[in-house]
């Protein structure tokens, strides 16, 4: 069995999407996965299965939620290994001169196309700062995620691939409990 990170986009923001945590664990679990544990309200599974392919896994969760609840929801899922690489390959969270806390991940559902990567310029987007690994691209937001122009929304944009963002103290919690697994 592999233990699986899968994160949701767009649910319980706003009050748009909503979806009750213990009635998506259900559902997670009714799907024939195993150790269902939810991390907050924005979407955040943590949960066994067989290893599959996570782009496979991400369309099989993301037509339940659709038939459950009546919404259609993207899903990111990664591995407790992934994460953990994305964790240590992120600069800016261990820099000293920056705040953790506006360090950011924005989870992508699959590699994007290195062509479209070459148009998206650091410089342009001062003070902020990203980078990118292979499915994350590492933000940090010098103001907070509120005042910047790199959000998932923009990456989804330029890249033409689906992405959902989470904060660092999240992305670093969600990974200790998928190790508590």
């Amino acid at each position: 069995m592999t233990t699986y990170i899968s994160m949701l986009r767009g649910i319980n923001v706003g009050g748009h999407k909503k979806i009750k945590m213990d009635a998506l664990r259900l559902m997670f679990t009714e799907m024939g996965f195993e150790n269902v544990q939810s991390y907050i309200q924005s979407g955040n599974i943590i949960f066994r299965a067989n290893k599959t392919d996570s782009i496979r896994l991400s369309n099989k969760i993301s037509k339940q939620i659709l038939s459950t609840f009546g919404f259609d929801v993207q899903v990111v899922i990664i591995t407790v290994k992934e994460l953990e690489e994305i964790l240590t390959n992120n600069e800016f969270s261990s820099a000293p001169e920056k705040n953790p806390e506006n360090s950011y991940y924005i989870f992508l559902q699959a590699k994007p196309d290195q062509s479209l990567l070459k148009n998206i310029i650091p410089a342009d987007y001062t003070p902020d700062e990203f980078s990118f690994g292979d499915k994350v691209i590492y933000v940090y937001c010098a103001s907070g995620y509120g005042n910047t122009k790199l959000t998932n929304l923009f990456f989804e944009k330029k890249l033409k691939i689906f992405a959902t963002a989470r904060n660092h103290s999240t992305t670093t919690k969600l990974l200790t409990l998928a190790k508590e697994l």
